[in-house]
């Protein structure tokens, strides 16, 4: 059993202000898998001093101290990448090649993403007469969830230390062993003191300390929409900086002319991945309404050939993560039933042969009108609605019909319609034809789905101040 007790600020493993613990899960056994410190205001306080004092140093450190130091976390992340997918796998649930390919190698993709970027990034430029300078905004609270929990530790860390801040790091107390592993790995880099710390906690009390603390210059925050209101308010007093990656419920346009047993195959296998806890997740399937029977047989069959079981093992979906989690998404399917979409696969209760483990049956509604709760919450599950549109027209104003913004797909075989297409989708990121992914592309999005941009350069635009010095010429 793990026990993560320390925390680790201003470049040491230190113990918390009060001995309070919490267990950590494993979701596939729903046995104790470890506990951790659940940190306060004073170790927030502590860690927060700590990052203030080491900005002054850091934030004027050359590109090229920047670029060694990214250098050795990079060398030793790759030397810690299968232990990270285990202790995610631990923690989360993700199946061991997920775990390692996607969930540990997406922390790798961002650190070396920002690497490179940083090798080139402009800094200064000259405008006429006037320099225009980015500098780094100052001491960064990063709080992070635990569905992809080293994709966005990295996708936040790493930008805020290639510009030059400093940081305070409470990532989600539900899953909690992958950002412990990446403090020892930022330990063993050997990044100055002060520059990177760790405490572990919850929301309501070391998440809101972090986000009201009067010497934190931004906040970045990922995870559900109602939580990033509580951070923006906490924010709002300081006026600080807030960046948020919030919730989704993602449209996904299948035109006429798309190759059906393709597209539905494949956006059913992206739906149910890391068993439906993607926020981009395309989890509202439209369709002509005259090929509503056919993709729903195609979509049942894709769905009843997923392998779900123990993520140890070789299957394709592991469990949720909490029974928290479970618990909601049940209510949900049964919401759908209730409502009267018609079930074609999965429903309520665990698969067949897994009495242990928050499993949940890899579930499809067909006929989902939008006005449906299972078509308007952000389930978070394994669960896809399929939804029948008249026309072009119609399947926009239903896929823009949702507070989120996230993330739109579409399927087609004419290039020309599906630019014009994804000019109309109100959302931060248009997938086209299962196009693979871009780290050096922004995530984000429109509405309640958050606002700011992370990833690549766009990722580092979050982190810094624009200064204007006139008559510099």
């Amino acid at each position: 059993m793990r026990e993560y007790l320390d925390f680790y600020i201003n470049g040491a493993w230190v113990r918390p202000a009060e001995a309070t613990t919490l267990d950590v899960t494993n979701p596939a056994n729903e046995a104790v898998a470890g506990r951790i410190s659940l940190g306060t205001a004073a170790d927030i306080d502590k860690a927060v001093r700590a990052a203030r004092a080491a900005f002054p140093a850091w934030s004027v450190t050359s590109r090229e101290e920047r670029a060694e130091v990214l250098e050795r976390i990079i060398a030793e992340y790759k030397r810690r990448m299968e232990d990270m997918a285990r202790a995610i796998t631990e923690e989360m649930g993700a199946p061991k090649s997920l775990a390692l390919r996607a969930q540990a190698g997406s922390g790798l993709a961002h650190l070396e993403t920002a690497l490179a970027v940083l090798k080139d990034f402009t800094f200064e430029e000259q405008q006429g007469a006037t320099r225009i300078v980015k500098e780094p905004i100052g001491v960064c609270g990063l709080i992070t969830p635990w569905n992809w929990p080293m994709n966005q530790i990295t996708c936040k860390v790493a930008p805020a230390l290639a510009t030059g801040c400093t940081v305070v790091l409470k990532p989600s107390e539900v899953a909690p062993f992958s950002g412990y592993l990446f403090a020892q790995i930022i330990d063993a880099a050997r990044v100055p003191a002060g520059v990177f710390n760790l405490v572990n906690g919850d929301g309501p009390t070391a998440g809101h300390a972090l986000s009201s603390h009067p010497e934190v210059d931004m906040m970045s925050f990922t995870g559900s929409t109602r939580a990033g209101v509580e951070v923006a308010k906490a924010a709002a007093p300081g006026v600080k900086r807030v960046a948020q990656e919030l919730g989704g419920k993602s449209p996904n346009i299948i035109l006429s002319d798309a190759d059906l047993e393709k597209a539905v195959t494949a956006s059913v296998r992206n739906v149910m991945g890391n068993s439906g806890q993607s926020c981009n997740a395309p989890t509202r399937m439209l369709v002509p309404r005259q090929a509503m029977d056919k993709v729903a047989d195609i979509a049942k069959r894709a769905a009843e050939a997923l392998r779900v079981g123990d993520p140890a093992g070789e299957v394709d979906m592991g469990p949720v993560v909490s029974m928290t989690q479970w618990k909601k998404i049940q209510g949900l399917i049964a919401d759908g039933i209730a409502e009267g979409a018609t079930l074609v696969t999965g429903g309520v209760g665990r698969p067949n042969g897994l009495e242990h483990g928050y499993y949940v049956r890899p579930t499809i509604f067909a006929n989902v009108k939008n006005s449906m709760k299972i078509a308007k919450e952000e389930i978070f599950g394994p669960v896809l609605t399929i939804i029948g549109y008249e026309n072009l027209d119609d399947a926009i104003q239903i896929a823009n019909d949702t507070e989120y913004g996230l993330a739109a797909y579409a399927w087609g075989t004419d290039k020309t319609q599906l630019r014009a297409l994804s000019a109309k989708l109100r959302a931060g990121r248009v997938g086209i034809n299962g196009a693979g992914g871009d780290m050096l592309a922004p995530f984000g999005g429109y509405k309640k789905s958050g606002n700011g941009r992370e990833w690549g350069a766009f990722g580092f635009h979050e982190f810094l101040e624009v200064k204007a010095v006139l008559g510099y010429e």
